[in-house]
């Protein structure tokens, strides 16, 4: 019988699609919560506490997601006809429908950078003059890790010199931390080091680290006042979201030293994948646990190649009609990466 059960999917489409395992489950089941909208969930202040003490900031608010996360900080820093400079991979370009001039009337501006990775140079060029014929600059937004630009790691000393200039400009500067798990985990350097050059940032609970469900957004106490009255205007106030709240407070507790085994496996299936003749792999980019891969060079599309390793029970993303994304994160077995190997093996062989 046990042969005709489907196969479990290797699914490296993203970090996000974890379970919750059975630990996980029973520190949801046995959170106390209240009413968080009164501000009662004993379990989401416990939570918002944790976080503000991790990162070194003063206040923290518990979110449904991370794209409401970083629009709410886009919100909560500008004013309408306001400009917002970015990568042009960032996340709040190309991933969140359009969010900042639909919710916030803000312009985004984004700049080539390398990997994902602004120089102040740059930044230096696109800061408009304050005329009342231009949208006034405000903001600088960063990513760290970048996702579209293939989980790449913010430089420290990057972050230390951008967050000089702003600071010399008067502008204010923005983390979108949805991984800065992995960034974290990758380099070594304490979270509370990346935080405390930014006025703001929002971490996402689930990617790497596998809770179900939320992100938190950190702050300065009057900031975090500012982004709890939109975050209710928006819709996201949440009632008894205790059991949300554990699910995340467990796997930071629990998950955080995992990441590392994911950046590792993610290393073997780059390595593995190269080999397949027309495979093209930017190398400066495997740092974490993502991986974009060139396949143009194959004679398929992305769209092919997805079609091709579904039919080998793996999942991957088409993330262009050239490359696709694969990440690996906690529910990822070693022997799933070895099954994987096996199939990209099988490729790289002469037919």
């Amino acid at each position: 019988m046990s042969s005709l059960l489907p196969q479990i999917p290797i699914d490296l489409r993203s970090d996000t699609v974890t379970r919750p395992s059975k630990e996980m489950l029973e520190a949801m089941k046995q959170a106390p919560v209240g009413d968080d909208v009164y501000g009662e969930d004993p379990s989401v202040n416990s939570l918002q506490k944790f976080s503000a003490e991790l990162f070194g900031k003063e206040a923290g608010l518990f979110v449904p997601s991370g794209t409401m996360g970083n629009q709410l900080c886009l919100r909560a820093h500008t004013e309408p006809g306001d400009e917002v400079i970015c990568d042009y991979k960032a996340h709040i370009f190309n991933y969140e429908s359009g969010a900042a001039g639909n919710l916030s009337q803000v312009q985004l501006h984004p700049l080539h950078g390398k990997h994902g990775i602004l120089e102040v140079d740059q930044i230096r060029e696109a800061i408009r003059e304050k005329a009342y014929w231009n949208p006034w600059t405000k903001l600088i937004a960063l990513e760290n890790t970048g996702n579209k630009a293939g989980g790449t790691v913010y430089p420290l000393e990057r972050i230390r010199a951008i967050h000089e200039f702003a600071r010399e400009k008067g502008l204010l500067l923005h983390l979108d931390g949805a991984r800065l798990w992995n960034a974290h985990i990758e380099s070594g350097i304490p979270l509370k080091e990346y935080a405390r050059y930014f006025d703001s940032l929002s971490v996402c609970f689930s990617k790497g680290l596998g809770a179900p469900v939320g992100s938190m957004v950190l702050g300065t106490e009057s900031f975090i006042r500012k982004v709890h009255r939109f975050r209710k205007m928006w819709g996201g106030g949440m009632r008894q979201a205790g059991s949300l709240a554990a699910a995340c407070r467990f796997a930071v507790t629990h998950h955080l030293e995992g990441i590392r085994q994911d950046h590792i496996h993610l290393g073997i299936l780059a390595e593995a994948f190269s080999k397949i003749p027309g495979v093209s792999i930017d190398w400066e980019t495997v740092r974490t646990n993502i991986l974009i891969a060139d396949v143009s060079g194959t004679g398929k599309t992305a769209a092919e190649w997805s079609a091709l390793l579904k039919e080998e029970n793996i999942l991957v993303s088409p993330f262009s009609a050239t490359t696709i994304r694969m990440v690996t994160h906690r529910d990822v077995t070693p022997g799933m990466i070895d099954t994987a190997v096996t199939v990209f093996e099988s490729f790289s062989q002469p037919k």
